[in-house]
């Protein structure tokens, strides 16, 4: 099923655990203090949140990085650092999330409210505290913060029209819509016409977003079939405000509120109960000639042919859309009207389930590699290995017998023996370096 596709990617780095500490207690009449250093707080997570009130990923075309804090390191006195903060992105409703460079699926986001953890903060670093045994009383080892994890998130967005233009072919819509909207969301082929719906969308001045569809072919039939398929219908369903354009130059010869009636019979025949609507009415080409004149008649004639109150009320603008005169007070009439405007329920419909492809993460993956520089230094590199290496405070000289230790354990040396490695090589893992010892 094809649709409109608003899409972006952003960065998120979820907050790296603080560091451990190594602390000794410090006492009156307590001889030798054992170790007191606390442990570091767990970073933040990045967790994607829906708004309901969001209709589009338009927010995120200025900011594409969100970072949540790290953890607060450990302390003396064995306290622990305060864990951060997790950060809340918001989200518009029916966002899929992707991992942009496996692909995978991460989840669709339709609930208001719903919640969906992209980056899981690192955990603390443990304080000297732990590392006490009875052959060594007052270790001179803690670790540093696990780092956050960080990736680049792809979000999709399906989006349906709020508001739709209607009005005749030569009223001027596609000029109106691209003088109001900015964005220009990809569109999928409509394979049933010819027709292409316009969409773009738009930013109000209070900081609402909004989608704004022209909804074409509404005429000539189009509720009997003719031109524009179901799917086209959808959109139409969905909208919640009218914007119903009108040609107030009467260069063709025709009378803006012939037209007027006309639409609206055109509205009442597919009846998806779209003359509930709220309706503003446009009246566009205003910068021409006899624009106002035709105006003040076709106002007169609201009045007289509509008995009711309604006609007092309706919301006339006069804009133009090729000077842009008055498409600011438009486009915030819009949006004050979209709050206020009740949501149209959309006819059941059957959304093609997301295949979800899982790839198997990190399993395989050797926990190291080693590759050789031009000046024969030995660089290891490794997702497993660079997080222990990032973990090792390297300012103890313990921590630092603590890592090779666990190198050892992961057979780094014996891996370095087997490429050559002599007694004295340089060995590098990111831009800590130090010598190979057989």
């Amino acid at each position: 099923m094809s649709m409109f596709l608003d899409q972006t990617t952003i960065d998120v780095k979820a907050g790296n655990g603080g560091n451990g500490m190594v602390a000794f207690r410090r006492e009156k009449y307590v001889p030798d203090g054992g170790p007191a250093g606390g442990d570091g707080g767990r970073g933040g997570d990045v967790i994607l949140i829906v708004d309901e009130g969001l209709r589009t990923l338009m927010d995120f075309r200025y900011n594409r990085h969100f970072k949540a804090q790290a953890g607060q390191n450990g302390m003396s006195k064995s306290m622990h650092g305060r864990s951060s903060q997790d950060l809340y992105v918001k989200v518009p409703q029916g966002t899929i999330v992707r991992d942009k460079d496996t692909g995978e699926f991460l989840g669709d986001l339709i609930e208001d409210g719903q919640m969906l953890t992209v980056a899981k903060g690192g955990r603390g670093g443990r304080g000297n505290v732990h590392f006490a045994t009875p052959r060594n009383p007052a270790p001179e080892l803690a670790e540093n913060g696990e780092p956050g994890i960080e990736r680049k998130i792809e979000l999709e967005l399906k989006i349906l029209a709020d508001v739709g233009l209607v009005g005749f072919p030569s009223v001027g819509k596609s000029t109106l819509l691209s003088v109001m909207s900015a964005a220009k969301p990809k569109i999928g082929a409509y394979h049933f016409t010819t027709l292409v719906p316009n969409l773009g969308m738009v930013s109000a001045a209070n900081g609402a977003n909004f989608v704004i569809a022209d909804l074409p072919g509404l005429i000539e039939g189009a509720s009997q079939g003719v031109g524009l398929g179901i799917q086209f219908l959808r959109h139409i369903e969905r909208t919640r405000v009218i914007l119903h354009v009108l040609d107030m130059s009467g260069m063709e010869g025709r009378d803006p509120y012939e037209d007027y009636m006309a639409i609206n019979q055109e509205l009442a025949s597919y009846d998806l109960r779209l003359l509930e609507r709220p309706q503003i009415i446009v009246a566009n080409k205003m910068d021409m000639p006899d624009a106002q004149e035709n105006l003040e008649q076709f106002k007169q004639k609201l009045i007289q042919e509509q008995e009711d109150e309604t006609a007092e009320q309706s919301l006339i603008f006069s804009v133009s859309g090729v000077t842009g005169q008055g498409t600011d007070p438009l486009i915030n009439a819009t949006a004050d009207l979209l709050e206020k405007a009740p949501a149209f329920p959309l006819q059941e419909e059957t959304v093609a389930e997301e295949e979800t492809v899982q790839y198997g993460y990190a399993a395989n993956e050797p926990a190291f590699e080693i590759q050789r520089d031009p000046d024969a230094t030995w660089v290891l590199t490794g997702s497993q290995l660079e997080k222990q290496f990032e973990m090792t405070n390297l300012e103890h000289e313990e921590a630092i017998r603590r890592f090779s230790r666990q190198l050892r354990k992961m057979g780094v040396d014996e891996a370095l023996r087997e490429r050559g490695a002599k007694d004295g090589d340089l060995v590098r893992i990111k831009d800590f370096v130090f010598e190979f010892v057989e």
